[in-house]
């Protein structure tokens, strides 16, 4: 999967998303998918406009990969890495 930037960046827009992140007021979309069985975070945007306007080409990208299925939530939440989780992974045998 190609990487999606969380949108255009400018000197000023950075630091505001990391404060905003850093005090939990961000905009993060979870998406899971099903069969794989993975989580991704995107995000982090200020504006809850700017992560819906971001989001349409990522959940595109994820159903090019073939995912079962996929459900996505808009969050408002201070996250962090990993922004990736395979449940697969994580599951013995």
């Amino acid at each position: 999967m190609a990487p999606f930037p969380p949108g255009p960046m400018t000197s000023l827009s950075q630091p505001i998303r990391s404060v905003a992140n850093g005090l939990g007021l961000a905009w993060w979309a979870r998406v899971q998918t099903h069969q794989p069985d993975v989580t991704y975070w995107f995000g982090p945007y200020v504006r809850r406009s700017s992560l819906e306007a971001a989001l349409p080409p990522f959940l595109a990208d994820l159903r090019s990969e073939g995912a079962a299925s996929l459900e996505h939530s808009l969050l408002r939440t201070r996250r962090g890495e990993p922004l990736t989780i395979s449940t697969e992974a994580a599951e013995p045998g």
